[in-house]
């Protein structure tokens, strides 16, 4: 049976900002194998699916962009280690270093080039997920998500290659 109501009208922004991006280190591990440390410039893009407000926006584009950058500035310059990690044991902060072992192998980086993040892996669709819930939780302390109905981040490690996490806002 077609119904005759409309369908509530959906808008969409997009920010994928050249300054949205990152720097880091990184190495994927579980037991049994784990990747030599290496790097990428990663891009970050945000998608916010939405209402229109009486302001005439979804969200202002300008407090993505913001909010964004504070987040992927805390990544940039750093050697991400997944803090929820199965297989790496971490010590530290501690004496100015953090330590990292993975079966017989061992890590020691000064701490202040290490970015302890709340992940298991840190693929780019675990960073992905990880940035969703930085930017969703800054944007519910402003009282910036009453007409958000999802949003999606996209992490691209290259051109071509992107991991993206999509969620709906209520669900945090």
């Amino acid at each position: 049976m077609i119904s005759d109501e409309p369908m509530p009208e959906i808008f969409s922004i997009h920010v994928a900002k050249e300054n949205l991006k990152f720097s880091a280190a990184h190495f994927i591990a579980y037991p049994g194998f784990r990747e030599p440390l290496h790097g990428h410039n990663y891009q970050v893009g945000v998608y916010v699916e939405g209402r229109l407000a009486k302001t005439g926006y979804v969200i202002d584009f300008g407090l993505i962009k913001m909010l964004t950058k504070e987040i992927v500035d805390r990544l940039d310059e750093r050697t991400i280690v997944p803090g929820k990690s199965d297989c790496l044991a971490i010590d530290g902060p501690r004496d100015g270093v953090v330590r990292i072992r993975y079966e017989r192998d061992e890590f020691v980086l000064p701490a202040s080039d290490v970015c302890i993040v709340p992940i298991v892996h840190s693929s780019a669709e675990e960073l992905a997920r990880y940035i969703w819930d930085e930017l969703a939780a800054a944007l519910r302390a402003r009282g910036a998500l009453a007409e958000v109905t999802t949003m999606e981040v996209s992490v691209a490690e290259g051109p071509g290659q992107s991991a993206h996490y999509r969620n709906s806002t209520g669900a945090i």
